[in-house]
């Protein structure tokens, strides 16, 4: 029998429980607790480790756990709550997620993922950084648009610069860490070589979709979050909508595709379809998002696939000719 360790993790210590109804040891989150932590993991032959996303803080746990050959899953932690739920326990505590993480681990056997290495999860922290500042952007470009005071108008400006100048400089962090590896660089280019991806689409995919070209097109679709879901139930058919995926590559495609449906031949002659079926703008749009997305799968694969001859290096801000 494989030993799973179930982990929560928290801001200053982390939860292990290497049996759904043993006692539970707690480390902490500083490098002396990482370290202790993964050998007592080496020690107790633990094969596979399962803890939730929580935003960042199981970041550092995740590389160093997977550099010492045990393999990590990381899971959504509404599925782990749904599960505590359906086997009847209300309580919550950091012991008991710790726990019900472990009993989830038996019971529901998550597939695990490639650990992404430390340059993708630095790059993903910039990427990240990068949506920060434009967000902040966005909602100064808005109040300044229904101030009255020259003072403050004057104070938005001042601001809207910095955050210009910020923005700038995150653009060319991330050319210079993409253009330190040749590979990366290849696939910004096979993807921008489609009609409506840019550089900040092409870096929302290999950054944030590292499983681009390595999954099938259902897969790719699901991840994303643009697969239709079936809402039906006995003689009733709902309508299919779309739910869960990664929001940020979903931002990035929606821009992507709305170009995409004026300038890409085979989305437009899809998105035009669509409409003359009936289907509102939106749906339409999302459909072709998904299009795109599959469109992108697979140049994408043939490009992995034929990696034995070696392309130019391009950098994201660089179309191509």
């Amino acid at each position: 029998m494989h030993c799973i360790a179930g982990i929560d993790v928290s801001k200053d210590h982390v939860d292990v429980a290497f049996d759904p109804t043993g006692p539970v040891q707690r480390f902490g989150t500083d490098p002396s607790g990482r370290t202790r932590l993964v050998q007592v993991l080496e020690e107790m032959q633990v094969s596979r480790v399962v803890l939730e996303a929580t935003g960042g803080y199981e970041r550092l746990l995740v590389i160093e756990t997977a550099s010492a050959g045990i393999e990590v899953v990381r899971v959504n932690p509404r599925q782990v709550r749904n599960f505590a739920l359906a086997t009847g326990c209300l309580a919550k505590s950091d012991p008991i997620d710790a726990k019900i993480i472990c009993r989830f681990g038996h019971a529901m056997r998550p597939p695990a993922r490639a650990t992404p290495d430390a340059d993708l999860i630095m790059l993903q922290e910039l990427l990240a950084r990068r949506r920060q500042v434009v967000e902040v952007q966005s909602g100064e470009k808005v109040r300044r648009q229904q101030v009255l005071d020259s003072d403050v108008r004057s104070s938005i400006d001042r601001m809207l610069a910095a955050l210009d100048e910020e923005l700038s400089r995150l653009d060319q962090l991330l050319d210079e860490r993409v253009g330190q590896r040749v590979d990366w660089s290849d696939r910004a280019r096979v993807l921008q070589e489609e009609s409506g991806v840019g550089a900040v689409t092409a870096r929302a995919l290999l950054i944030d979709l590292p499983e681009l070209g390595r999954v099938s097109r259902k897969k790719i679709a699901a991840l994303v979050g643009v697969a239709p879901m079936a809402r039906d139930t006995g003689k009733k058919r709902g309508a299919r909508k779309i739910c869960g995926g990664r929001s940020s590559v979903r931002r990035a495609l929606y821009m992507a595709a709305l170009v995409a449906s004026r300038h890409h031949p085979r989305i437009r002659a899809y998105y035009l379809h669509l409409q003359g079926m009936g289907k509102c703008k939106k749906v339409a749009l999302v459909a072709c998002m998904r299009k795109l997305l599959v469109i992108l799968n697979a140049k994408m694969r043939a490009h992995l696939q034929s990696q034995s001859c070696p392309s130019p290096a391009v950098s994201f801000a660089s179309p191509p000719s």
